[in-house]
């Protein structure tokens, strides 16, 4: 494992992870859970980096059963999932807390919201910068190489550091407002 970049405490049998244990991926994802012949079997979560987890029934290192909870407490519904429906844009924070006050609108879940770094994308779970192709979470912390199909979606559809501050806006610049004219 440690070749790899993993890391495994608990019980064992033969060598291989068996009983309760903690298994640690390179990417800092944490199963917590029971183990047998060297899989995940049984009950056992996943905890990501994010904060968000995973629960659920294990067999053979497959999960048959289980639910998944964002950072921020809200649960994955499979069946009547109603956020981020057509008709209720609000983040999960928005409609446990209420909205904010006309005016402040609320870009992000994030409360407060991160500051992008120049040049860079706030793609949910971290930035990305579109040079180096990487996403790095919101602590500085290496998560992924973005292959094509992400950056075109990150590049489409996220927000961009220099797109977040309205008064940096078209709209409030008068030397371009004159240029509109």
């Amino acid at each position: 494992m440690e070749f790899i970049g993993s890391s495994y405490s608990g019980d064992t049998k033969n060598g291989r992870m068996d009983g309760d244990g903690e298994y640690t991926f390179p990417t800092e994802t944490k199963y917590v859970g029971e183990t047998k012949d060297g899989m995940f079997h049984g009950e056992g979560v996943l905890y990501f980096p994010n904060g968000s987890k995973y629960e659920a029934t294990w067999e053979n290192g497959i999960a048959k059963q289980g639910s998944f909870t964002f950072a921020d407490g809200l649960q994955y519904q499979e069946k009547d999932w109603d956020y981020c429906h057509w008709n209720d844009r609000r983040f999960h924070s928005e409609r446990c807390n209420g909205l904010k006050p006309a005016g402040e609108s609320q870009m992000t879940d994030l409360n407060p919201k991160p500051i992008i770094p120049e040049g860079c994308y706030d793609c949910g779970d971290g930035f990305y910068d579109p040079d180096t192709r990487i996403v790095t979470s919101y602590a500085g912390r290496f998560l992924r190489n973005a292959d094509d199909s992400e950056h075109a979606w990150i590049v489409r559809t996220c927000r961009k550091a220099d797109d977040v501050y309205p008064e940096r806006s078209v709209a409030t610049r008068a030397e371009e407002n004159e240029e509109i004219q």
